[in-house]
């Protein structure tokens, strides 16, 4: 039964019958004709198999902005089929196909060739659907607004796909974009702003927090180190540590900490290797969490606790 309906305004009683066949709502205790004439938007034939399924659906895929024209085009003939039919026919349709891509605008032209180069690397960076679709909606807005002018098509791809990272707390830095693109980390970074401003968006800074399970994953370091490296952030968070610090750097850091709290010893060299940042940068983010948190203390304990052993 709907949800709006849950009384009679009649009678104010709650014993409804919902008649599916009629399409009304009818009050028992008084009679009265609540809802009539309705709408029942449930499918009317039955389907035994995939096949049956396919043939008797009357709606196509949901509309999507990974496809220039959001799936609702159509294209004159596939090539397979075109060569099935004769010499004249067959120009005939290559004609027509010709034709279809030239009155296309410059647009969706554009669209095609960057659409395809960010499937490719969303693919590559193996990001979930949702994040390449919020990025193809963001190329496609910076395309109507005219703003991939006088840049690479490529640099405008990997500032959306890093914007819609940003957005979905997807942790994808710029140097793995770079890597993948072939665009400078510079001009990802300042593409980035630049969209970001002008179309209006809002992203909040990165959470240090989010590349920790990355981390930790390519460097196999145990739940437990996992978890205390994500506790050392919050103590550094409060203690107003992570304000001004890359979030990359200053997660390395806290799972090297945690890493050396734990017994599971990882060189500074694996560590910076796997965020992406340089080994002076872990020593120095180390070096600050261990003189504001106190942590030094406790990791001699540690050390000492395993010798007595």
């Amino acid at each position: 039964m709907p949800e709006l309906v849950k009384k009679c305004p009649e009678c104010g009683g709650i014993n409804l019958n919902w008649n599916k066949e009629r399409g009304e709502i009818i009050c028992r205790d008084c009679g009265l004709v609540i809802e009539e004439k309705m709408v029942d938007f449930t499918q009317e034939w039955r389907e035994f198999d995939g096949d049956q399924s396919e043939g008797r659906r009357r709606a196509g895929a949901p509309m999507t902005y990974t496809q220039f024209d959001h799936g609702l085009g159509t294209e004159v003939g596939q090539k397979a089929d075109l060569f099935k039919l004769g010499g004249k026919e067959r120009n005939k349709f290559f004609r027509l196909r010709k034709w279809q891509y030239r009155i296309s605008t410059a647009i969706e032209r554009n669209l095609k060739l960057a659409l395809a180069e960010l499937k490719r690397v969303s693919s590559y960076l193996k990001l979930p659907k949702s994040v390449e679709e919020e990025s193809a909606r963001i190329y496609t807005l910076a395309v109507q607004r005219g703003l991939v002018r006088g840049r690479s098509m490529e640099s405008v791809v990997a500032g959306a796909l890093y914007a819609a990272c940003r957005r979905h707390d997807v942790p994808r830095t710029l140097d793995e974009l770079s890597d993948v693109s072939g665009i400078e980390k510079k001009e990802i970074g300042r593409t980035y702003r630049f969209v970001t401003r002008e179309l209006g968006i809002t992203i909040l800074p990165s959470n240090p927090a989010d590349y920790i399970a990355r981390f930790a994953s390519s460097l196999k370091l145990s739940a437990e180190t996992q978890s205390n490296a994500i506790e050392i952030l919050e103590q550094a968070q409060k203690a107003e540590l992570t304000s001004g610090r890359g979030p990359t750097g200053i997660a390395a850091a806290a799972l090297y900490v945690s890493a050396l709290l734990h017994n599971e010893k990882r060189t500074q060299r694996e560590v910076a290797d796997v965020a992406g940042v340089t080994e002076v940068t872990i020593r120095n983010r180390y070096k600050e969490l261990l003189d504001e948190l106190k942590l030094d203390k406790e990791i001699k304990k540690r050390k000492k606790g395993k010798k007595r052993k």
